[in-house]
């Protein structure tokens, strides 16, 4: 599995690759532009993500943008549904409305920080990315 953190948090950077480095590569991004740009860097090198896992409050770029940017993407590389990259968003916001935003713009998974490795391998394995 290749995996993309975006996060700014160097603690929660830390965590994520901690949890994610038994199943495969694992990059990161400490902003959502740069997100966004190692996202489609991916794409034009034919070695696309498998899961990005997305920080909601960033500078330069919040989450909910990138979620957005990332799925624009997508459909201008005429990727198939069955083709698009899980994204998790892992984020300390918590509210019905943030949830509603992430599910409205195509988030696959929503876990709300602190992150337990036993919810984080959950999601996985529900999104079909575990070996």
């Amino acid at each position: 599995m290749r995996a993309l953190i975006v996060e700014d948090n160097p603690t929660s950077q830390k965590l994520m690759r901690k949890m994610l480095a038994p199943l495969g590569e694992c990059s990161i991004a400490d902003d959502g532009r740069e997100g966004v740009q190692a996202f489609e860097e991916a794409l034009l090198e034919d070695k696309p993500y498998d899961l990005v896992c997305l920080d909601i409050m960033m500078p330069r770029m919040d989450g909910h943008e990138v979620l957005a940017e990332i799925r624009r993407i997508e459909r201008e590389n005429h990727l198939p549904p069955e083709g698009a990259v899980k994204v998790i968003m892992t984020t300390a916001v918590h509210s019905p409305s943030s949830v509603a935003e992430a599910q409205q713009n195509g988030c696959d998974g929503y876990l709300v920080k602190p992150i337990r490795k036993v919810d984080f391998y959950e999601e996985l394995e529900r999104l079909g990315l575990m070996p």
